[in-house]
Formats: structure tokens, C-alpha cells, sequence
């Protein structure tokens, strides 16, 4: 598959494609959001603006399969920036292909070339099929998220 597979930066004419692939994604964890969500975080994506997420999109022959959104934020652990993946899709029909190790790598070359002291992520415990790959690139820590609405 790799010599078909392409990463690449989100950019303004991929909006129906992004938006079907993440739909799909917000789908898996059972997740539906207003439209206003949407066109922001896309506007978001393609801004190249500092402290803005950034993205990039996996296509096979030409279709985008997969997606991964991140953000470089300054942390109290480091001098430098961190970087965040906050999200990473693949269709489930190119699953266990390659396809989400390359999205993983290419933030992580963002986030060199940006400078950054780390990648991380976190996933949801149900989510198998991501820790199988995500055990075999990186470490997972001990650390268990809380959160409190507002």
C-alpha cells in the first residue's frame, strides 16, 4: 500500500471529504455536533495560524482514508512547545494497513521540524483495534483523565 498512500496537509478543497471522514469519526464514539462545530474547526484547520490546529489527510489512489488533527501547545514539563493528536481516523475498511502508523509519523515529523518535546494522545479504553497499533508506536503512560463540564 505504500507506494499508493499519500499524507498531506489539509487544505481548503478538502472540506467534503474531510467533513465525511470525521463524521464518521465522531460516529465511532458515538458523537454528534452542530454544524457551527464543524465549519470552525475546519476554518481552524486550514488557518496556518499560531496556536491553531493543523491537520493532515490520508489518501490511497487518490481518496482520502484517514485523517489526524493536532495542535503544538506550550506545557509547565517542557521549554518547548508539545504537540497533541487529538484526533486520528481511518475508514474501517483500510484498517490494520498502514494507513494510521503513517498519520501518526507525519505529525510526529510536524512536530520535530516544529521543534516540539513530545507527541501524545489518548484513546478511549473500548478503542482495541487504535491501542493494538498505537502499543506498538508508543508508550502508554498511567495516567487516567478527568474531566468536569461546564
Amino acid at each position: 500500500m505504500a507506494d499508493n498512500l499519500v499524507i498531506r496537509p489539509i487544505v481548503a478543497d478538502d472540506e467534503a471529504e474531510w467533513r465525511r471522514l470525521w463524521r464518521a469519526y465522531l460516529a465511532f464514539y458515538e458523537t454528534e455536533l452542530p454544524e457551527e462545530i464543524y465549519a470552525t474547526t475546519f476554518a481552524r484547520l486550514i488557518s496556518g495560524g499560531a496556536g491553531e490546529f493543523r491537520g493532515f489527510l490520508a489518501l490511497v489512489n487518490g481518496k482520502p482514508v484517514g485523517l489526524s488533527h493536532y495542535v503544538f501547545h506550550r506545557s509547565c514539563w517542557y521549554l518547548t512547545d508539545v504537540c497533541y493528536l487529538q484526533d486520528l481516523y481511518v475508514d474501517p475498511e483500510i484498517r490494520a494497513s498502514g494507513v494510521g502508523r503513517a498519520l501518526i509519523s507525519a505529525v510526529k515529523a510536524a512536530a520535530e521540524e516544529a521543534g516540539a518535546g513530545k507527541v501524545y494522545w489518548m484513546t478511549q479504553e473500548f478503542n482495541a483495534t487504535a491501542r493494538r497499533l498505537y502499543d506498538k508506536v508508543a508508550d502508554k503512560t498511567p495516567f487516567i483523565i478527568y474531566q468536569q463540564p461546564l
